[in-house]
Parts: structure tokens; sequence; C-alpha cells
């Protein structure tokens, strides 16, 4: 795993090291000499632009341009303030010494090759105003290659959020310094950012760190089946769902079919039984398990969802089911009877988001709640646009709280048990379809069903369904429906093995 850290955990970091003897001087030289090796290493150093703000971000272009300089590599330093940080006005006053051009406004960038922004650093939140408004459009305009130190301007270092009305510089190339930040990963960040790396400078978390899962760490969770195995060693697992108003029959087969293909060794599909003859001839090796129902949507009978789970190790909820009292009846029986791995998803989470306490004191093993931002909104009471200003926190927050997995759903996954918390940045844009949660809540709850780590568990399954979006995405986004990224679980897996 890779580390992220809050920005807030980075202010701190930089602090101890700084004050255990690394300068703040050096670490910046050693942020420039990483920016200039990175770019070094993907093309030639040609004609350079440095658009240069305020404060330690700005520090790090004066003493790229430095370095530039000393290697002959033709740069204008574009200054946008006269405020630097004491470091900042360090190199600013070498790149005087050196003879580099320093300019105040530029207004084509086309003569450049490369362009490198240094306006704002992981701290900056809120609307770029002018004249950095300016300086972006014309960065975004130039045609040049366009580097962003530590992060793109305009973007928020803990959200990756670019504030509606406002603007981001563009870039092909993002170095972060010292380590990833979230706001690299979430939200708007894949669309700003082609490629990022980061640059090591020496700096020692303060603090617990977030982690980006990574390949090697799927490949341990999904190991090696053994010859000597049958069917129950991997699993038998429960879907419940759907309703006639809220999922069709092919969805519900795709969600079974999801799980099959994750490694599940049985999976039971249990839907109202008004819609089991529909559903039946899209179901392959999956068994069909009826449920009362009235009008289309499941009426709850102890007896019969006792039956259901007997012998079952996971069962994942919700999904299409309807938002009911018959629901909420449905959960509430779960969480204070049954004993294995219970995810909730969808119309589950939308049911107890009023009896929240009912996660504090349940029985299951392991419950997994699987909500994108809205229902996370409900559930833990903040305001939707307040969570995604600070969604790693919110997540760890919520599930340490309740004692549950929290996995959040976004163009990056946000993964927590309360102690940890885990990024995932798989997936495409042509995942955002109906019935790709159905799917991931599939995947889910195959790979935890033969796992006992459940948080990388969780993890893990949030990798293969980004990975298999993105296989599935590369011969077309547009068209693309939740169906295609089960066909390619299995090509995604197999990844993991070659």
């Amino acid at each position: 795993m890779i580390r992220i850290l809050s920005v807030e955990n980075m202010r701190a970091s930089d602090r101890a090291t700084i004050e255990n003897g690394i300068s703040g001087a050096e670490l910046m030289q050693r942020a420039a000499k990483g920016i200039y090796d990175a770019v070094g290493a993907r093309k030639e150093w040609t004609k350079t632009l440095i658009v240069c703000g305020c404060g330690n971000n700005a520090g790090d272009g004066f003493a790229l341009a430095g370095i530039l300089k000393d290697n002959n590599v033709p740069c204008v330093v574009w200054l946008l303030s006269d405020r630097f940080s004491d470091d900042g006005r360090f190199y600013y006053e070498a790149c005087i010494s050196k003879n580099v051009t320093i300019v105040d406004n530029i207004e084509d960038c086309s003569e450049f090759g490369i362009i490198v922004d240094c306006i704002f650093g992981t701290g900056f939140h809120g609307k770029v105003e002018e004249p950095y408004r300016s300086a972006i459009e014309r960065i975004n305009a130039s045609g040049a290659f366009v580097v962003s130190a530590d992060i793109n301007s305009g973007l928020n270092g803990e959200s990756g959020r670019v504030q509606k009305g406002s603007i981001c510089v563009k870039s092909d190339l993002t170095v972060s310094i010292g380590d990833y930040k979230p706001g690299l990963f979430l939200a708007d960040a894949k669309d700003v950012i082609a490629d990022k790396v980061n640059c090591d400078i020496g700096i020692i978390p303060a603090h617990k760190s977030f982690m980006l899962v990574e390949k090697s760490d799927v490949a341990h969770v999904l190991g090696l089946r053994k010859h000597n195995s049958h069917k129950g060693t991997y699993g038998y697992i429960a879907l419940i769902g759907g309703c006639v108003r809220y999922s069709g029959a092919i969805k519900l087969a795709n969600l079974a079919q999801s799980a099959m293909r994750s490694g599940a060794g049985v999976v039971k599909l249990a839907v109202p039984q008004s819609i089991c003859e529909a559903v039946m001839p899209h179901l392959l090796e999956s068994t069909l398990f009826p449920l009362s129902d009235n009008n289309g949507e499941m009426c709850f009978e102890k007896d019969q969802i006792k039956e259901l789970i007997s012998g079952v190790s996971t069962v994942a909820v919700g999904m299409g089911i309807g938002n009911s009292d018959e629901t909420f009846k449905l959960i509430e029986y779960l969480l204070k009877n049954y004993g294995g791995n219970l995810i909730i998803d969808a119309d589950g989470l939308n049911a107890i988001s009023n009896n929240t306490d009912l996660l504090k004191e349940s029985a299951p093993k392991q419950i997994i709640l699987t909500p994108h931002p809205k229902e996370f909104s409900r559930l833990s009471g903040y305001d939707m646009n307040t969570i995604l200003e600070d969604p790693c926190i919110y997540a760890k927050s919520f599930a340490k709280e309740y004692g549950v997995i929290v996995l959040l759903k976004g163009a990056t996954t946000i993964i927590s048990d309360g102690e940890q918390v885990l990024l995932c940045d798989r997936g495409c844009g042509g995942m955002a379809t109906a019935g790709s949660g159905d799917v991931l809540s599939g995947i889910v709850s195959a790979v935890a069903s033969y796992n006992d780590d459940s948080l990388l568990a969780t993890a893990a399954a949030a990798y293969i369904n980004g990975l298999a979006g993105e296989l599935a995405g590369r011969k077309n986004m547009i068209s693309m429906v939740a169906s295609d990224t089960i066909l390619c679980i299995k090509d995604a897996i197999n990844t993991f093995f070659e």
C-alpha cells in the first residue's frame, strides 16, 4: 500500500521534520530536484515557464528555476504575487543572483514547451480569484506539457473538489511532494490530472496515514485456491433484494453473477415470489429463493429468512428492495440474529437511516455499509456537501462510532473500519450507470465470504470492481452498462495471476 497524508497531517509532518534537523530550505531544494527528475524521466526539458504564486509552493518553483538555470534549460518565472515565505524568499533571491528571467505578466504561453504550476499549495480552498484565474486559463490554453507541483492549483487538497464556478490547472503530470494527499485522488482529481507521481523528500508522518490499495494487496486477498477444497470453502452467500418497481430481472441476475465471478462458492438470490419467473431465465449457476410478497414487494417472514440465512457466511441486503416497513423489519432481524458478514446497500441503508443505533449492538461478525454520498448523508445526518469537503474523516468517524466498515462510493472509493482509511482509485466514468452499485455489492459479498480480514477484503472488492470497469470502458464508456463490468471481472482477476 502507498501512504496518503491528509493536509493537516502533512503540515504536522513537515514541521516535525524541520524540528528534527532538516531545514525548510533543504526540503524545498529536495522538492525542486524531485520535480526536475520526475519531468526529465518522461520528456526532455525544453523552454519552461514556472508560474509562481506565494508561500512554499512558489518557493518550490523558485528552487526549480535555479536548477534549470544550472542545467542550461531556458526558463522564465512568472511572478503572480510579491508575498514570500522565508524559504521561498531565499530561493527567489537565488534566482535573481543567477539572472533567472522574472516577469509579472505573460499574455501568451504558447512559446513554452513546459509549464510548471506553482501557484497554490495543498492548503488552497475556495474559489480562484484574479490574477490567478486568468493565469490558470492561459496555462490550460497553452498546449504545453503542464506540470503541477504538489497539487493542481485550484484543487482542494483534502477533498479533490473544484469549487463550483471556479477553475483548476489541468496537468499532464502532477508531482506530489513528501506523500500523496487525498485531493489527488478524490472527486474532480481524475478529470484534471492525467498522470501523477510522488517525490519522497524524507518526511516522516507525524500521525497515522491513509493508505492507497495496490494490485499486490488484492493478489494477497485472492490467494491461490487449493485443489482439496469444495464450494463451501469459499462461502455460501445470500443476496436479498429486488421488487417489481425498482429492479429488473436481468439486473438481479447480474447481482448474483458478479458474486459468482468473484469467487463465491454458492450464491442464493432471494427475491419476491412475484418476480421469480422473470428472474429465473437469466439466472445461471446461482439458486433462487422466493420470498413472500405483496404487490411485488418483499414481506418479512421470520421463518423464511431464518431458513435463507442458515449456514450462510455472508448476506448482502437492500439492492432494489424498496424502502418500506417490511425492509426495516428484515434489516432489524438480520442485525439482531445473523452471525456472519452482513452487507447493507441501497434501500437497506435508507431503511435504517433513522435507526442507526441498531448498528451498535448487533449480532453480525462484521457489518459492511456501501453508501454513495447521498445515502451516507442520510445515515450520518451530515449535509452531503459537508461530507464531500472531507470524506475520509467522515467515513472514518462514522465507522468508529458504529463499529462498522464504511465503503463510501465515489470517483475514488473510501473504505474505513474507524481505525484505518483505505483508498481505491480504480474505476472509470462509464461505471456511472444504473446497476453498478449492485455489481459492487455482489463482489464485496463474495470476497468477504472467503477472507477473515473484512477491511482488506472490502477494499480488494472495490479494486476488482474498478479494474473490471476500466477494462469494460476501454471499448466505449458512453455505451457501457453494468453487465459489461461483470463480463470483465474474470479478466480483471486474471491480471493478479499473470
